[in-house]
């Protein structure tokens, strides 16, 4: 074997591609050359990284759903059936705060704002344990009903209260309660305009909220949420260990493998971009 030879063969061994390549071209000697080819072609798919797929709901509005656009799939490739190599990887049974470091957005910071001004202003573990979760799905999952998303993420695993107090704390930031401390947001005003109101169903719900025995258990979430955006203070995650063991029923197996009416929301986040 010559020098050139050589440096073919090393070329070969550090591209897995090309490697696989060769090594379903010896496995195949002797077979018709389709059959040869299909299944170079098919080692070759395999050594490619896996393809991660978007969801239409992540893609809707860039694009209309309802046309024809590229396929879902992509042709002579794995598609991604497990965790994102982009993103940072889970332990095999994730815990709450495994999410908070290694699932959420920075914007999380404004979540333990929330719950360190809700524990500062003498509210109960309750409302804190709600503050710190309240937009989750914010800043890890979905932003449209945010407040419904989350309740049903957490609903498995913290008192009924809490549960309550996340899904309409989303409806109560639109309506102001000044008596309570809450005047109607002047963020609101420039990200939705002077004119918004909010629509029929928010209307209703507000109403059955404003009557219900833990209305200001949500809130408090409000009071305790329009406040808490300090881009120059960072709340450190370890300051509500305690909180949330005490408040928050970790599932032995891990969040998103414990079988729970909400654990596929939980495994959506691990990984997002699975093709099914």
């Amino acid at each position: 074997m010559g020098v050139c030879d050589s440096e073919d063969v090393n070329m070969t061994a550090n591209n897995p591609v090309e490697s696989a390549a060769a090594r379903a071209a010896a496995a195949t000697v002797g077979l018709p050359a389709e059959q040869r080819a299909d299944a170079i072609e098919y080692a070759m798919a395999e050594a490619l990284p896996p393809v991660p797929t978007r969801s239409m709901i992540y893609t809707s509005g860039d694009e209309d759903p309802t046309t024809y656009g590229a396929p879902m799939s992509a042709p002579g490739r794995i598609m991604l059936m497990d965790q994102d190599p982009r993103l940072k990887p889970m332990p095999d049974k994730p815990t709450l705060m495994d999410f908070f470091r290694l699932r959420l957005r920075p914007t999380h910071q404004h979540m333990l704002q929330s719950a360190a001004l809700a524990v500062k202003n003498g509210c109960n573990e309750k409302i804190a344990m709600t503050c710190l979760v309240h937009d989750f799905s914010v800043a890890g999952f979905i932003q449209a009903d945010h407040g419904y998303w989350a309740a049903q993420m957490f609903e498995p695993y913290v008192d009924e209260e809490v549960t309550w107090a996340i899904r309409y704390h989303q409806v109560l930031r639109f309506f102001a309660d000044e008596a309570n401390g809450y005047p109607y947001p002047e963020s609101y005003i420039k990200f939705f305009g002077p004119s918004y109101r909010p629509g029929k169903v928010m209307q209703e719900e507000y109403a059955r909220a404003r009557n219900h025995k833990w209305y200001m258990s949500a809130r408090h979430v409000t009071i305790n949420d329009v406040y808490a955006f300090d881009p120059n203070k960072q709340i450190a995650l370890d300051d509500f260990t305690d909180l949330i063991g005490r408040n928050f029923r970790q599932p032995k197996e891990g969040l998103g493998n414990d079988h729970s009416p909400s654990a596929h929301m939980w495994r959506t986040i691990i990984a997002p971009t699975r093709f099914l």
